[in-house]
């Protein structure tokens, strides 16, 4: 069974930055792809990265082109997403998930209702 784990959320101040990660278990494939995705009050969830373990290939939202970092630890079976420069409207409730043999850019758009990790606060002071 997989199984995510995401810890490293907390209260930052705007222009601060937090890592984010993604522990997974279960796997049974090289061939996966983590994502992070993000919920804000009263917003709709947003495919924020994604990134393919096998080969690194990365999608970024707009909003956090440039900011955000996301990577991955095959041996740990671990994913991360460096976030900087934070926004207050960077606020939001911060899930992973993955799939297997999915491009990072699908994944990031339509994800799988099952492989989702809890999720993590992200709160950024003004």
């Amino acid at each position: 069974e997989v199984q995510l784990v995401a810890t490293g959320g907390g209260l930052v101040q705007a222009g601060g930055s937090l890592r984010l990660s993604c522990a997974a278990s279960g796997f049974t494939s090289d061939d996966y792809t983590i994502g992070w995705f993000r919920q804000a009050p009263g917003k709709e969830r947003e495919g924020v990265s994604c990134i393919r373990n096998s080969d690194g290939a990365t999608y970024y939202t707009d909003s956090v082109e440039g900011r955000f970092t996301v990577s991955r630890d095959n041996a740990k079976s671990t994913g991360y997403l460096q976030m900087s420069s934070l926004k207050p409207e960077d606020t939001a409730v911060y899930y992973c998930v993955t799939d297997f043999f999915e491009s990072p850019s699908i994944l990031c758009h339509s994800p799988p209702q099952n492989f989702w990790g809890q999720g993590t606060q992200v709160t950024v002071s003004s």
